[in-house]
């Protein structure tokens, strides 16, 4: 499937914005720097939002894909 070493999974599946986000706040708050998390969503609106929150944050997407149906984000958590 992928060649990034993924530490942790979330599924926002099903879940509309803004949860999807909400969610990854809370989850990239319990890793530790340089950790991946692979992120799995459905709302169309997470294609904007995630690379938004990166940046803003100071993560690093590592990779984006999507069918328009499923969206999946890899992240790598930077500094706090």
């Amino acid at each position: 499937m992928s060649d990034i070493k993924v530490d942790h999974i979330m599924d926002a599946s099903g879940l509309y914005c803004p949860e999807p986000v909400m969610l990854l706040h809370n989850k990239v708050r319990d890793m530790t720097e340089g950790q991946v998390l692979h992120i799995v969503a459905t709302d169309p609106s997470t294609q904007r939002d995630i690379p938004k929150f990166c940046a803003f944050l100071g993560h690093d997407l590592l990779r984006q894909d999507g069918d328009g149906e499923r969206f999946e984000y890899f992240i790598r958590k930077g500094a706090e």
